[in-house]
């Protein structure tokens, strides 16, 4: 399955009609877990809704019987019980709010924990083609939006129907002509209300994509990069006229939601209030015609005909709701339903102890999508003995970021297979994996915690004495140190309090306390000063002792030591050897060797046989 972009829409699906009865039983089985408390609240709210029917039958008895035969007993005792159903009724209606709020908010806890579950099982492509804020505002505001429906649906569901069906039981009890009239027009309401639903479905749905859209703009423009970027481009203004384009349409659209129906809801209003006059002209005919209705009948009768629209409206407001919340229920289903393209197999191996480190792709090919033309990898095979050392290198978009990515299994092969001491890494355990492959990339990111916390993330019971040795061995103690709350120092949204060495530093230190025995580095040091690099470089060194090492190099000057150095071009190893070897052979190797070095001038040919770079030479490879 395609991961979903930033204007991704569902694929055509068959008409709603047929697919709603579906969604709904899948609804209904988010509230599986919390049966029991919801039969408690439908007990609740049966109790209510039959004990505030009482009401208009005492009503009557006060009015055709207690006072014109001046039986102050009786008429106490009817008054008592008339407040007695008031005091019942309240006490039953606390009971069964806090019941299925309590119920709505777990369900809506367990949505949001699912999705982001889920979410974290996706492959790294989901991420890279679906804007950060979409995500977020699916798991913000689209769940957010279903919390009215969801902790009211199921009490409004039992205690209206209840309260309908019994105010019919109890009015045909009264009067069984007066109760036709009084149906008569439900049909209407129901019609009404399934015009209005469907309306608003649609709305919905275009409202929480311009919701989406707004979080999109908000997180990338209002964090620490997209505020550099926005004023140093000189585009704050554009920006914000942007935003007030996008918050506008929201404004309409929200309009649009609110009196989506509202004039055919005034119809029903108005039919509602008209409903007691036509009620006593319809008496003041059968009364005409012989036939008696006494006037504590009429009243009650009225009383329970009003108390019958109530819930019925409710009812139908309640359909509406639930049309609106299917259009966010759609939402959250997309994504839960996304198959993930990396799972842990049922029966994945966990071994025992440390890995010894061996790395091998065997006969590796990969693509990042059927479609495309060309492999981005093919026919790698490559072994990198326990505690050995393998180099990357290559023109851009030779494939080298795709080779390490196998590793980790941020991305399955294609073909072939990549295996962690003889095990292919499809059939390790995600724990094992992690715990086998260390990552440190160009692109750090620190959380926007302390210093200790963001180590604390790869080992979470390690000791300070461990994050100071560690900190240490990655050549950035003395710095922390330095700063006034030492490891309690904020670093900041993504890090930003720190500079670029600093940060690539800290992520050194988080990765030596995962201690992992192969370490993948991603260009770790390609977007440093030349003098940072050489500190980080010192700390690199330290983490990769011992452990099997698979560095990624956009700057040759790193790899020179490496046991074995491959070059890549256009996803296939067209040469590999030891950096003298390579240089030997006057190939790829030593064209890039002579790119970097500024164009192969006999003073840097030179450099790149082991002598210092000159000044010269860190220019040239900055730019590379």
């Amino acid at each position: 399955m395609k991961p979903p972009g930033p204007d991704w829409t569902p694929p055509p699906r068959e008409s709603d009609a047929p697919r709603q009865p579906r969604q709904l039983r899948r609804i209904l089985r988010l509230f599986r877990p919390y049966r029991g408390r919801l039969a408690v609240v439908a007990v609740l709210v049966g109790l209510s809704s039959l004990v505030s029917v009482a009401s208009p039958f005492l009503l009557r008895a006060i009015l055709d019987v207690a006072i014109p035969d001046r039986r102050t007993g009786l008429l106490t005792v009817l008054a008592v019980g008339m407040v007695a159903v008031a005091v019942a009724n309240s006490v039953f209606n606390v009971w069964q709010t806090y019941l299925s709020t309590s119920v709505g908010q777990h369900v809506m806890h367990d949505l949001r924990t699912a999705v982001y579950a889920h979410l974290q099982r996706m492959p790294l492509a989901f991420f890279t083609r679906t804007r950060t804020g979409e995500v977020q505002s699916r798991i913000a505001n689209d769940i957010g939006g279903m919390q009215a429906t969801v902790t009211s649906t199921a009490t409004s569901l039992v205690s209206n129907t209840t309260t309908v069906v019994a105010t019919v039981v109890a009015m045909a009890a009264l009067d069984w002509q007066l109760t036709i009239v009084s149906l008569l027009l439900l049909p209407l309401f129901v019609w009404i209300s399934r015009r209005v639903g469907n309306e608003r479905r649609r709305i919905a749905g275009e409202r929480q994509k311009q919701l989406a859209s707004i979080s999109s703009i908000m997180q990338e423009s209002l964090s620490v990069s997209g505020i550099l970027l926005g004023r140093t481009m000189g585009r704050s203004r554009a920006l914000s006229d942007d935003f007030a384009h996008e918050s506008g349409a929201l404004a309409d659209l929200e309009v649009r939601a609110d009196m989506a129906g509202r004039w055919r809801q005034s119809t029903i209003q108005i039919v509602m209030a008209a409903m007691p006059a036509v009620i006593y002209w319809a008496a003041g005919m059968v009364g005409a015609h012989g036939a008696t209705i006494s006037i504590g009948t009429l009243v009650a009768f009225t009383s329970l005909q009003q108390s019958l629209f109530r819930p019925t409206v409710s009812l139908l407001q309640v359909g509406v709701a639930v049309q609106v919340s299917l259009a966010l229920f759609q939402r959250i289903f997309e994504y839960l339903d996304l198959v993930p393209d990396i799972i842990e197999r049922p029966d994945a191996v966990a071994p025992t102890g440390r890995a010894r480190g061996e790395v091998r792709f065997e006969g590796v090919g990969f693509r990042y999508d059927n479609r495309q033309e060309r492999p981005t990898l093919q026919d790698i095979d490559l072994t990198v003995p326990p505690g050995g050392s393998l180099a990357v290198v290559g023109e851009t978009g030779s494939g080298k970021t795709s080779l390490s990515y196998l590793v980790p299994r941020l991305y399955d092969v294609t073909q072939g297979r990549v295996t962690v001491d003889g095990t292919d890494v499809r059939d390790l355990s995600f724990a094992a994996l992690a715990d086998a492959v260390g990552v440190v990339s160009q692109e750090t990111y620190l959380f926007h915690a302390s210093v200790a916390e963001n180590l604390r993330f790869a080992k979470p019971d390690a000791t300070d004495a461990e994050l100071e040795a560690a900190a240490r061995a990655a050549q950035i103690h003395d710095h922390i140190a330095s700063l006034p709350d030492g490891y309690a120092t904020l670093v900041g949204e993504r890090g930003y309090r720190f500079s670029g060495g600093e940060k690539q530093r800290l992520a050194i230190a988080r990765t030596i306390l995962r201690d992992p025995p192969v370490l993948v580095l991603d260009e770790a040091t390609s977007a440093l000063d030349t003098q940072t690099e050489q500190a980080v470089q010192q700390a690199l060194d330290h983490l990769s002792a011992g452990r099997t090492t698979i560095t990624i190099a956009h700057r040759l000057s790193t790899v020179r030591d490496a046991d074995e150095i491959v070059v890549l071009d256009a996803g296939r190893i067209v040469e590999r050897g030891t950096h003298e070897k390579l240089l030997a052979l006057g190939g790829h190797y030593a064209a890039l060797v002579a790119r970097d070095t500024g164009a192969g001038t006999p003073e840097n040919q030179r450099d790149v046989t082991g002598q210092e770079p000159t000044d010269r030479q860190a220019e040239a490879e900055l730019i590379t």
